[in-house]
């Protein structure tokens, strides 16, 4: 693999975000033991900041585009901008995160490229022999891994779930070359178009970099009963405690959908995931199964969350959830 490996960077408040310092750990790793360079695509308004953070972390080369970014376009557009970048710097991968960017985009860009993709990966390597990539995924609900082989004969396209690797740590004495693209040509006629833009208020840690995720289902019964789970984040996480949900609360408009956990959500790799009032079902299972410990709260004994978890408490949750708060505090008051 002579052609390098190009990370598809996000940002944040200008800002490379957690997810990206990732991918760009997973890309040096990659990019050395395949003996070629680690480029990385900053895009956005002033996109110079970002890009210097960028080489900080390990990228050799940074390519900058003074573009809207992915939150203020559109996949069709985003994907072009990436088609784009990859005629002119000719990378051999190009790794996403398993983000909304990454579910809508990566899939376009190997399709217009005539490339593959590989989906929702939790490790990439090389194979020393034949210079294949390997990918690792989850399959069957977690349950098993599969290694996907492409050759270097395509485009390689990788989204990497979050937390399968450490966050980049950077190096201020990183040298590296920032390169400023042009934007793509926008005379073809869009096939989509953003209507609105929301920014939903998210207070506190968001569920895909929080340590200790407490999550409720349907087993909650209603809003009011998320304000316990709330408190036992608190408590349990302080600063990296989240509060999380499966799919039914978030339809029925107890929670914001932007905290759902599972295969139409978010997918997390906390430390701990508590589970409360959750039946287990494999498609919210896709979204925590590779938490470190889970801790699951159901008053159903042969609910199917306890064949998941690594503890489990049978009870109703608005005793069980205000016993596990008062204990810890009592621990960490000791």
């Amino acid at each position: 693999m002579t052609k390098g490996i190009l990370v598809c960077a996000e940002t944040a408040d200008g800002k490379i975000t957690a997810t990206t310092r990732e991918l760009l750990h997973a890309g040096r790793d990659l990019a050395d033991a395949a003996g070629s360079a680690l480029a990385a695509l900053v895009t956005g308004k002033n996109p110079q900041e970002a890009a210097a953070e960028a080489i900080t972390l390990g990228a050799d080369t940074v390519y900058t585009v003074d573009a809207p970014s992915f939150v203020e376009s559109t996949p069709d557009y985003y994907a072009s901008l990436l088609v784009m970048t990859c005629r002119k710097t000719e990378p051999a991968v190009v790794i996403f995160g398993q983000t909304d960017l990454g579910r809508d985009v990566a899939p376009l860009l190997a399709a217009r490229s005539g490339g593959v993709a590989c989906m929702d990966c939790v490790r990439v390597a090389i194979d020393t022999q034949t210079r294949a990539l390997l990918q690792t995924r989850p399959v069957y609900g977690g349950n098993a891994m599969a290694v996907w082989s492409s050759g270097e004969e395509v485009l390689r396209v990788v989204a990497l779930r979050p937390r399968s690797y450490a966050a980049a740590e950077p190096d201020a004495t990183r040298q590296g070359e920032i390169v400023a693209l042009d934007p793509p040509d926008s005379d073809e006629s869009p096939r989509m178009e953003l209507l609105e833009t929301r920014k939903e208020d998210i207070q506190g840690v968001k569920i895909e970099d929080a340590r200790i995720v407490v999550s409720g289902g349907g087993g909650i019964g209603g809003p009011d009963g998320f304000k316990l789970l709330e408190e036992l984040a608190r408590v349990a996480g302080g600063a990296s405690g989240a509060v999380a949900a499966t799919r039914v609360p978030c339809d029925e408009g107890w929670v914001s959908h932007g905290i759902e956990v599972g295969q139409t959500g978010t997918i997390i790799t906390p430390d701990l995931y508590i589970a409360v009032g959750i039946s287990g079902a494999v498609q919210h299972m896709v979204g925590c199964a590779d938490s470190k410990v889970i801790v699951a709260i159901n008053r159903d004994p042969d609910a199917h969350i306890f064949q998941e978890a690594d503890f489990g408490i049978v009870g109703d949750y608005r005793q069980a959830v205000p016993a596990l708060t008062g204990a810890i505090k009592s621990i960490k008051g000791a």
